[in-house]
């Protein structure tokens, strides 16, 4: 690491004026170091995309994501197959990728083991789907993509109440779902169509999943996932029984290897989604993707993955 940008989220980790003090602290240890680094404000998440491809264009080989997980996908659209690494100083809601890296939510404790990190080249998630206008479109994602009974959540729960309520917010508005979802059904394939271990599945949830500890109260979703495999742990949700559903939860709360009947966990390259009735598209009830927490559009949907795609910094455990 020879010079860097900090880019932060305006929307992410407390009051303004404590939120920049934390960002300083964090900078003063990289240049402690010996490396040229720089605070960048962002006006949105969004925004942090376009100013994180200014960085690169302006030499630096690392781009710190100060933000949360919707901050970090946006920059990883930019330095999908770039050399820039990227780095996280966890300041969000949920901090799902700060906390599969085991990085202290302390920010210069973080900066610490940043500054300690192995860059490693690791494989990036692709989705493919149709966005909320009705336009092919496609995302790269980091942590994980979800069709289904998630994704209907994010589509639900509005921006402003997550940034006043946090968390709350997802517990809330998920304990509400599960009374409220009508779980639709869709098609889904995992694997190569002529392939011998090609799965065909009437499913209410799909979530593919690159990370293996999402921390709080979820902890580990799919058992078998990680950053540094060339494929996805993929759960298969067949039930439509709730109860199902809050047992999967509370086993992942646990810890425990339970086997929760209607639920299936499968390693995975590709998966392809579709509305149980192509044909019928327009009647059927929308089906909803989402990739790394951010509501992306509907299906049809293509998710797979691609090796080698990001430089990611590392910490040692």
């Amino acid at each position: 690491m020879r010079k860097a940008a900090l880019l932060y989220n305006p929307d992410s980790g407390g009051s303004g004026a404590r939120r920049l003090r934390k960002l300083e602290s964090a900078l003063a240890v990289l240049r402690q170091a010996g490396i040229e680094a720089d605070l960048v404000p962002s006006e949105s998440r969004d925004h942090a995309g376009d100013l994180a491809r200014q960085a690169i264009d302006a030499a630096c080989d690392t781009i710190f994501a100060c933000g949360g997980d919707g901050t970090i996908h946006n920059i990883v659209q930019v330095l999908a197959n770039t050399s820039a690494a990227l780095a996280v100083l966890p300041m969000g809601t949920a901090n799902a990728l700060a906390h599969d890296l085991g990085l202290p939510g302390d920010l210069v404790s973080a900066a610490k083991a940043l500054l300690r990190a192995k860059p490693q080249r690791i494989a990036l998630g692709h989705v493919k789907y149709v966005d909320l206008r009705g336009a092919p479109a496609a995302r790269y994602f980091i942590i994980t993509a979800g069709v289904g009974v998630d994704a209907h959540l994010f589509y639900q729960l509005l921006t402003g109440t997550k940034q006043r309520m946090g968390m709350a917010a997802y517990y809330a508005k998920a304990w509400h779902m599960w009374f409220t979802y009508p779980m639709t059904r869709f098609l889904a394939r995992c694997g190569e169509a002529d392939s011998a271990e090609s799965k065909n599945a009437s499913l209410t949830e799909l979530l593919a999943v690159r990370i293996r500890d999402f921390g709080g109260v979820v902890r580990e979703l799919a058992p078998g996932a990680s950053l540094e495999r060339d494929d996805m742990r993929v759960i298969l949700c067949h039930t439509d029984r709730r109860l199902s559903y809050l047992a999967y939860v509370i086993r992942g709360m646990l810890g425990r290897q339970w086997r929760v009947p209607g639920v299936e966990l499968v390693h995975s390259k590709k998966v392809l989604c579709q509305y149980q009735q192509p044909s019928m598209q327009q009647k059927n009830p929308r089906i909803y993707v989402e990739a790394d927490g951010e509501l992306l559009g509907t299906l049809p949907a293509e998710i797979t993955v691609v090796p080698s795609a990001l430089t990611l910094l590392m910490p040692k455990r």
